[in-house]
């Protein structure tokens, strides 16, 4: 986090998204105070809470996909919700506090894979010895007596068995699990199907229990279920390929403290998570009388003390959101972020209008970004052996249709390239086929063959009640 510098992030973030260089500006600024934070004396860290922020703009602009980044950026806890998912407290749905408890579980999933990655070798050579064991199974020694269950075995009794071995057996059997580690390590069995013993997925406890209309109430009632009854393992046939994958799995979750596991990501939870609340505007409003838009101002009050800080209860312990960033978007077209009630407004200080995209940034997101829609085309054409290629002319048509697209109908920002691009590359996608081995060229002229349909189309639309 020290490199990351608020130029840095947004050259980061430069790398993805197109443009918004002030609501780039505004979220590398809070990230970068979360840091500066976690370096000044413990008595004043307390009474420092993040700035949270609230992004106006048009659907298809970046704002989900800037607070995406910016999580995957310093590896921080990130969930992001639909602030239309919410009920009131009184009636059916989802509870605010679960917007929380989802944030723990994304913080577990992301220091659980860290520590995975860190037992990957042992957990690696733990699911080899398990393969051979099933491929070669070794003479298994039974206990004289009962109680060998229970107690281990003297020397004697040790000694006494690998006598009934002959040595030059056991030299055999450990030269031919040599050469089936040497086959695995080479990938030379990773078809070969063998019998293994995993876990029941099935859930046979109760049977089938009503819903009491909170589903965090149920997941509860099946983890409470779940710790009580014991686990079941059926035998399954399956490659060797698959196997490792599930041994790797099983022995990395052996090595895992998870005490310390979520230990960390309450941690990480309460000083680095992010909660992105989507769809703020829809919740905003004058309220009504009656409708569906009753609960409306209830759902902001309900969100107002876990913005505010608060203590959430969770399965794993009580959660602290003071220092937890909030980042607000909505479209803003039907109300304006002064009908949300004062109180939530002045949790939100920073403000930010993200920009409709113009035909210029268009031909950026085309071609700019590392994960650009035509660098995405053509590599699936290439799997199909098909050389695919765009003139600069071709690029530029394209933008336009789109933007014109957006103008004529409704802006849905840089989703609109999906649909042009899907209409112009229908034909080729479906023909891949027949063209093995070829080079393709698209310029202006096909772009105009192909999208000619569309536009007319759109303008037919307008015509049409």
């Amino acid at each position: 986090m020290e490199y990351l510098t608020p130029k840095e992030i947004v050259h980061q973030l430069d790398r993805y998204i197109i443009g918004q260089n002030e609501a780039k500006k505004s979220v590398a600024v809070a990230l970068r105070n979360r840091y500066r934070r976690s370096l000044i004396d413990e008595k004043l860290r307390d009474d420092i809470t993040p700035k949270n922020i609230i992004m106006m703009g048009p659907t298809g602009v970046g704002k989900t996909e800037i607070a995406r980044r910016l999580a995957k950026l310093v590896e921080a806890p990130f969930v992001k919700v639909e602030a239309t998912k919410f009920t009131e407290v009184g009636y059916v749905g989802r509870d605010v506090e679960s917007m929380v408890r989802d944030l723990v579980e994304a913080a577990i999933r992301l220091v659980k894979n860290k520590k995975m990655n860190s037992v990957k070798e042992k957990a690696e050579i733990a699911a080899e010895d398990r393969i051979l064991d099933i491929l070669l199974p070794t003479k298994k020694r039974k206990p004289t007596n009962p109680l060998g269950l229970l107690f281990q075995p003297d020397e004697q009794d040790y000694e006494d068995n690998q006598e009934d071995e002959p040595d030059d057996r056991y030299q055999s059997m450990s030269n031919t699990r040599e050469k089936l580690r040497q086959r695995l390590r080479l990938g030379l069995m990773e078809d070969t199907e063998i019998e293994i013993e995993v876990e029941d997925s099935k859930y046979s406890g109760i049977g089938f229990v009503p819903s009491f209309g909170n589903e965090d109430i149920m997941i509860h009632i099946q983890d409470v279920f779940g710790s009580i009854m014991p686990r079941r393992t059926k035998k399954r046939k399956t490659t060797i390929r698959e196997a490792r994958r599930i041994f790797q799995q099983e022995e990395a979750d052996k090595l895992i403290d998870m005490d310390e596991v979520i230990e960390e990501a309450i941690h990480a939870t309460e000083q680095h998570g992010i909660i992105f609340i989507d769809e703020i505007d829809k919740i905003a409003g004058k309220e009504m009388s009656s409708g569906p838009d009753v609960s409306r101002e209830g759902v902001q009050r309900d969100i107002l003390p876990i913005v505010e800080g608060t203590t959430v209860m969770t399965k794993y312990g009580p959660i602290k959101t003071d220092h937890i960033l909030f980042i607000a978007a909505g479209a803003f077209h039907v109300s304006k972020v002064s009908d949300l009630i004062p109180e939530l407004q002045g949790r939100f200080p920073i403000r930010v209008q993200l920009e409709s995209l113009t035909q210029e940034n268009f031909e950026q997101i085309l071609t700019q970004p590392e994960n650009a829609l035509l660098k995405q085309y053509k590599a699936l054409m290439k799997v199909e052996n098909v050389n695919l290629d765009f003139s600069q002319d071709a690029i530029s048509e394209i933008a336009r249709v789109a933007f014109l697209l957006n103008q004529q109908s409704e802006n849905i920002g840089a989703r609109r390239l999906h649909t042009v691009m899907e209409k112009l590359m229908e034909d080729i996608s479906f023909n891949a086929e027949d063209l093995t081995g070829k080079d393709i060229l698209i310029d202006k002229e096909y772009v105009h063959k192909a999208l000619n349909e569309l536009i007319q189309e759109q303008d037919i639309h307008r015509f049409i009640l």
